[in-house]
């Protein structure tokens, strides 16, 4: 039985070109089966999160950090009463639009559209890959998915206003997204935070050490395991701790969630709708944990030194490679010619550059801008 604030898909507002029921799927388990099986959504394996595979083929990738967001979306939204699969399907969908070399390519590339007067934004950009680029079903473009997954790409991060973004007017801007949409951005930052300190050790850019001194949450848990598995090795010990500090903020968000709905009286759909903020929210004391994770993390992982060269070398690639085309539309393929020759070429390049893996964007960047400048030479 769901919450009586959850969204019921019974009560969906359906697709933009109505299909038939299926026989043993609700139109939330399609949308998110369509997902799963995007080819936008397979690129995610050889698109970068944080670190490439220079360091190791364990680490998280714009994928396997997509069915971890997945799986503790899931876990919140079943104890919150809330739609389960809406849920997932948004968690599944959250990075659709992501570009390749993670956030580094995506400033470059929106610093590239820039001065044609453009920008590139993640989710608007995964909106429409499903909209319009994906081409897998003959009766329309796109993945036709419902209303209400499409309003949770584009809203479950942010709000966007209505003057700046008229498109986006069918999306019910002046109101707050369901609680199934406003749990994915904060169940990924649990996944990114846990993950990126696990991958940070794992690749020795972050020391046991480092971690204990300037995570006190995760220092907390590290004494009781310590205590409790004295002879363990320290990666085990590590791997317990931080344990721990995932089950602490997901366990926060659940019952600080739960708190907050009842102090303000929400009963329905619809006063989350026309509540003035968002309500699915950490505590005081876990958004201090959460907080200190993450500037702990810009300070020791994210700017480290050892990650500079990389960050270099996606800015200079995804901004070399966006000139060349712009320089010479005809090197373009086919399809992406007659689509500029219909708009506006820096929109169509920048799409051709996001919807690329690390691999293909690197492949492309020395076959048509370092070979063009060998030739040169």
């Amino acid at each position: 039985m769901l919450a009586a604030y959850a969204v019921q898909v019974e009560q969906s507002r359906g697709r933009r070109f109505p299909e038939p029921s299926h026989p043993y799927r609700n139109d939330f388990q399609r949308d998110r089966d369509r997902i799963i099986h995007a080819r936008a959504f397979r690129r995610l394996e050889d698109k970068t999160q944080v670190f490439t595979r220079r360091y190791s083929d364990h680490f998280r990738n714009r994928l396997t950090h997509t069915i971890e967001v997945a799986q503790i979306t899931r876990t919140v939204a079943s104890a919150l009463g809330l739609n389960v699969d809406l849920a997932e399907a948004l968690a599944l969908v959250h990075d659709l639009g992501h570009p390749p070399f993670g956030h580094a390519g995506e400033k470059a590339l929106d610093a590239a559209v820039r001065p044609h007067g453009l920008s590139f934004d993640h989710n608007l950009h995964a909106l429409r890959i499903v909209e319009d680029f994906e081409q897998r079903y003959a009766a329309f473009r796109g993945l036709n998915l419902t209303f209400e997954v499409r309003e949770g790409i584009i809203k479950h991060s942010r709000d966007y206003d209505a003057a700046e973004h008229p498109e986006l007017a069918e999306y019910l801007l002046d109101q707050r997204p369901p609680l199934e949409a406003q749990l994915i951005d904060l169940t990924d930052e649990i996944g990114y935070n846990t993950a990126d300190l696990d991958d940070g050790y794992e690749a020795h850019l972050l020391t046991l050490e480092q971690v204990r001194a300037g995570v006190p949450i995760f220092e907390r848990f590290f004494r009781e395991v310590a205590q409790t598995y004295p002879k363990a090795p320290d990666k085990l010990q590590f791997n317990e701790a931080l344990k721990g500090v995932f089950n602490r903020l997901a366990g926060d968000l659940i019952t600080n969630t739960q708190v907050v709905l009842k102090q303000f009286g929400i009963e329905t759909l619809s006063d989350i709708r026309l509540y003035k903020e968002r309500l699915a929210a950490f505590s005081p004391e876990a958004e201090a944990d959460r907080k200190q994770i993450k500037s702990f993390l810009y300070e020791n992982l994210y700017y480290s030194p050892s990650l500079a060269g990389e960050k270099d070398d996606a800015e200079r690639i995804v901004t070399a490679l966006f000139n060349c085309w712009m320089e010479n539309p005809s090197a373009l393929p086919h399809y992406y010619q007659e689509k500029a020759a219909q708009g506006s070429l820096p929109r169509v390049v920048c799409d051709y550059i996001a919807g690329m893996t690390d691999h293909f964007i690197i492949e492309q960047y020395e076959k048509h801008c370092v070979g063009k400048k060998s030739s040169q030479e």
